[in-house]
């Protein structure tokens, strides 16, 4: 054989089999690594149903319920192949396995525009898909669940229920396609012979998994598409759903927490005589000086007590000096002065081009009118209500995590390895969370949990931190200033889009969080980066974007102006950010939408008509914005408050998460708080009106209630929202300082489920958030004629109504 021969062999061979291995569909999603853990009088099908002898159907999720509903939509998708009562359906926590994984988050998290239909970006989706077959991680967040588990689920159900099928026509010796199925019971309508489930599961599970499956058509759906009432909602009426915070396990104690005054700080010493005189308190049982956990946040001290009042009451008096991080010094007003000098001329070189459409500098030095703002948004908290907590008990060889997670994975993989501990040695129980919102995606809560543990070996402890800390040792949505321009013709048609954004970068941040409890994570960032480098110097590839949660809703706008620009230019902050609803589309759909609005008012154009005029070539939005504007009488006069206030109109339109979201919403000026003459007035947001495309609407109701809630927490967020720095510290702390929209202030909400040409269900949790502020402060533009450009919406003192 020849040397070359010797060489190239094995590596076309290799070749070969790497384009075989990409042309295959992903590998199947229904029988995990190891089955089902097994339960008395229960019988496991494949990796996400087990059906018991009393008939019961028990649903493995892998999803957190988190007030979202996804519980309900997840079995109904299951109930509906299976062919049960949705009453019928137990869900159960599903055990760390690579079937679970949320393969849709990570393929829609790719550096694509919506509208590409490439080949290029279709490749790199079905390969992302394989690959993440193996290694995607268990996370409940992105708006992803239902859309991630919507062939898995009615896969799972449809093969279980062949499985029956056959048991039960072997039994009855006839054609298995005589045999239905209604309410959970096998009918052999000729013999009028009857089974119920739970009498065949033991033989039917035995049988081996079918391999041609195919769901019910669209056709045959009697649960799909039509409201369905919460499996969770009595529960959590009466009291009896559990959440986090109230795990209980015997011989259980609570550590409360002195943490780090400022961002990323740690413990510097502990006074000798107060520690003693903590320890000597009724109840104590150890105090626990920790570091910085490796997956974020700062360092402290934590006292473990027999009750929460004792262990809060004792970690009060201990004396801490304090080590300042990494943001000691910071300050929000310098921080957003970054921010903004970053969108200079000179900086533009550093600016990384998420869209290059045309010539924008030739087209907006030909226009014949120009248009220019400036829009802010600061760093958000997500207070959500539950309070950060998780529940750990450490043994010599293994340890038991109960917490309102987002990430059970990553939980794992930081307990693991603090622990020393593998993996596998790692159970992680999964329970209710009161609100996520993207906060519950991180574990360093869950990691400083586990170190305070292992403190008293064999003892749950349970970590409670206050509403004051949570607020305090957030990972922040990140702040962001951008400039935009626009550029019309002399008919005054809008030609040229300009839009830079300054501030920072999302994913390397939590890449590398995630990279302490996730092995593949350092290499997925690393890989980012030098694609980074790589791609800087050819400018923007058609369609391809780097970093995409930091500008996601910047670069990728449906209306059809013939030159584009996006360009976003990383400042480098100390203050750590993450995941908050509706990630960078939050910020970036309120300057998109708002200074779309502000173009309309430049043109003299109904905002309405303007918006229809951009969308000849995207039906779906065009008819869903149709649809909020029917809804909301659009044409008519906007109609005077309850109290008889002058009232105006706003309308935004955002894409997100798959889906497209149109808010009207009605506001008029009410007097500020203190009633005092010459302070600013409040807004009040009366009526919004949601309609939203959001591909198969599983369960309307769910729907209904996820845009409410957006509504809900957008207006919180929007006109309440915010947090300030100073000298590396977060200053607010408690509700009081950060107010949630309480009963009297909410909207009426209308929500709108536009009939859609999609297959599958698209994102419903977040995609609701970005338009909301837009649409809100283009009302207040259009009743005072004053542009708010900057989050919270703040009106100046003596704004009146035009």
């Amino acid at each position: 054989m020849k040397r070359r021969t010797l060489v190239l062999a094995p590596l076309a061979v290799a070749g070969g089999l790497a384009i075989g291995w990409g042309l295959l569909p992903p590998r199947q999603r229904l029988a995990g690594a190891r089955p089902l853990p097994p339960q008395p009088g229960t019988h496991a099908f494949n990796g996400w149903v087990r059906i018991a002898d009393d008939d019961g159907v028990h649903l493995a999720c892998p999803k957190t319920e988190m007030g979202q509903g996804v519980h309900t939509g997840l079995a109904m998708l299951l109930a509906e192949e299976l062919g049960v009562p949705l009453a019928r359906v137990r869900i159960v926590a599903a055990p760390v396995d690579a079937i679970y994984g949320n393969v849709t988050t990570v393929v829609d998290s790719l550096p694509f525009l919506p509208d590409d239909e490439s080949v290029l970006k279709r490749v790199t989706q079905h390969l992302t898909a394989k690959i993440m077959r193996e290694a995607a991680p268990l996370l409940t967040g992105g708006s992803s669940s239902l859309k991630d588990l919507w062939l898995p689920l009615r896969l799972a159900g449809a093969a279980t229920r062949q499985m029956l099928v056959a048991e039960a026509a072997a039994r009855w010796g006839v054609p298995a396609g005589e045999v239905t199925v209604a309410d959970g019971v096998l009918q052999h309508a000729a013999s009028a012979r009857r089974l119920r489930f739970g009498e065949v599961a033991a033989a039917a599970a035995a049988r081996p998994l079918p391999s041609d499956v195919e769901p019910l058509p669209p056709a045959q759906w009697r649960l799909i598409g039509r409201p369905q009432p919460r499996l969770d909602a009595a529960a959590k009426g009466n009291g009896r759903a559990g959440f986090g915070i109230d795990v209980r396990q015997p011989g259980q104690k609570f550590a409360a927490v002195q943490l780090a005054p400022g961002l990323g700080g740690r413990v510097g010493a502990v006074d000798a005589a107060s520690e003693k005189a903590v320890k000597a308190m009724p109840g104590v049982r150890a105090v626990v000086v920790f570091e910085p956990p490796a997956s974020g946040g700062p360092g402290g001290v934590a006292v473990v007590a027999d009750s929460t009042w004792q262990a809060r009451q004792a970690a009060d008096r201990l004396v801490v000096q304090w080590q300042p991080g990494a943001a000691a010094g910071a300050g929000s007003d310098a921080l957003m002065a970054r921010f903004e000098a970053a969108l200079a001329p000179d900086s533009a070189d550093t600016a990384f081009p998420y869209l290059d459409r045309g010539d924008v500098p030739a087209a907006l030095a030909g226009a014949t009118r120009r248009v220019a703002a400036t829009y802010r948004a600061p760093y958000q908290a997500h207070q959500a209500l539950e309070p950060i907590n998780a529940t750990v008990q450490v043994q010599a060889d293994a340890a038991t995590v109960w917490a309102p997670t987002q990430a059970p994975d990553l939980a794992q993989g930081a307990v693991a390895r603090v622990l020393g501990l593998p993996r596998d040695a790692v159970t992680v129980n999964v329970t209710l969370a009161g609100g996520g919102f993207g906060r519950r995606l991180d574990v360093d809560f869950i990691e400083q949990a586990a170190v305070i543990a292992r403190a008293l070996p064999g003892v749950p402890v349970q970590l409670l931190w206050t509403r004051a800390q949570d607020t305090q040792h957030d990972f922040y949505r990140p702040a962001c200033v951008s400039r935009l321009e626009a550029g019309f013709d002399a008919s005054g048609r809008l030609v040229a889009w300009d839009h830079h954004a300054a501030g920072p970068l999302l994913t390397p941040a939590v890449m590398a969080r995630y990279g302490s409890a996730i092995d593949v994570v350092p290499t997925l960032a690393a890989g980012q980066a030098l694609m980074a480098k790589a791609l800087r110097p050819l400018g923007a590839l058609p369609g391809v974007a780097l970093d995409k949660l930091a500008a996601e809703g910047g670069f990728a706008p449906v209306y059809e102006w013939p030159h584009a620009r996006m360009r976003h230019t990383p400042v480098d902050a100390p203050v750590p950010v993450g995941f908050w609803r509706s990630v960078g589309h939050s910020h970036m759909g309120f300057f998109t939408e708002g200074f779309v609005d502000e173009c309309a008012v430049a043109a003299g154009a109904d905002p309405v008509a303007f918006r229809r005029a951009l969308l000849a070539a995207h039906p779906r939005h065009r008819a869903v914005l149709d649809a909020a504007a029917t809804a909301a009488t659009w044409a008519t006069p906007s109609p005077p408050a309850p109290d008889g206030a002058r009232t105006a109109r706003g309308v935004a339109l955002h894409a997100s998460f798959g889906s497209v979201v149109a808010l009207v919403a009605t506001v008029s000026l009410a007097p500020a708080s203190a009633g005092a003459p010459g302070e600013a007035p409040r807004i009040r947001v009366h009526r919004v009106v949601a309609a939203i495309d959001c591909g198969v609407a599983v369960n309307p109701n769910l729907v209904r209630q996820q845009l409410e809630s957006a509504v809900v927490f957008g207006l919180t967020a929007a006109l309440n929202g915010g947090v300030t720095i100073d000298d590396g510290r977060v200053q607010q702390g408690h509700f009081g300082d950060l107010p949630l929209l309480r009963l009297p202030e909410a909207p009426e909400v209308q929500v709108v489920i536009v009939p859609s040409q999609l297959p599958h269900p698209e994102g419903v949790g977040e995609p609701g958030v970005p338009p909301l502020a837009p649409a809100v402060a283009s009302a207040v533009a259009a009743l005072t004629g004053v542009r708010l450009r900057s989050l919270p919406l703040v009106l100046p003192a003596g704004t009146k109504a035009t």
